[in-house]
């Protein structure tokens, strides 16, 4: 039986640079800017430019940050895909569907088993529960029983479409994710918030790596306007 305990976020395409934040806020007047090339080499924005982002942050000007792509891979237990997949307006979802692939899944144990929050309705404490070798043992049979029936449904002749419903929620999918910087500093913020749950804020995190790196100067910005 495949596990992890790791979720994982790759870029795949990407549409849109700092520069192109600025212009799609520039147009309103006709006006564009360019690079500015410090040593020759490498390119940076303008100051005015840069001062723009941030008042485009700051005064939650969001359009132009709007006018960007960025396409990513993400791959996370079922339970963190379904709290992810509410993030509907501005993004676009396409996942592995179980009805077409029956290949073996992976799934998810998490390192560290947080025990019930007591001031919550929902989320857990800082406080791990420290399980012994037994219960973790019947932990993971219990998910290898469920795995075991589905590779036994299969082989029966059942349909995956429905051979797929005795899965438990610690299977791993995957998606295609797209949307703007703006949408997804939109799913960061909620996300990584400190009543989000633990596994989500991780996605999340990694999430805000991806665009930290692609828009440096913008995603600072919106950051900052917190």
């Amino acid at each position: 039986m495949k596990t992890t305990s790791n979720s994982t976020v790759e870029l795949i395409d990407l549409m849109g640079t700092d520069l192109t934040i600025v212009n799609a806020a520039r147009v309103s007047f006709d006006k564009e800017s360019e690079w500015y090339f410090d040593d020759g080499c490498s390119k940076m924005l303008q100051a005015k430019d840069f001062s723009l982002i941030n008042y485009l942050a700051r005064h939650n000007h969001w359009s132009p940050f709007a006018h960007t792509s960025i396409q990513l891979r993400v791959t996370a237990p079922i339970f963190v895909a379904r709290q992810l997949v509410k993030h509907q307006v501005g993004g676009v979802w396409n996942e592995v569907s179980r009805r077409y692939v029956d290949d073996e899944p992976v799934f998810y144990f998490p390192e560290k088993w947080r025990k019930r929050a007591e001031n919550k309705k929902q989320g857990s404490s800082d406080e791990n529960i420290p399980f012994s070798t037994q219960a973790l043992n019947e932990i993971e049979h219990s998910i290898r029983f469920s795995f075991e029936t589905y590779s036994d449904l299969l082989k029966d002749g059942v349909a995956p479409e429905q051979a797929r419903m005795i899965l438990p929620q610690n299977m791993m999918t995957s998606w295609y994710w797209t949307g703007s910087l703006m949408f997804f500093y939109r799913v960061w913020k909620q996300r990584s918030d400190s009543h989000a749950q633990m596994e989500t804020q991780e996605v999340a995190k990694q999430i805000a790596d991806v665009c930290e790196e692609l828009f440096p100067v913008s995603w600072k910005a919106l950051v900052e306007s917190k």
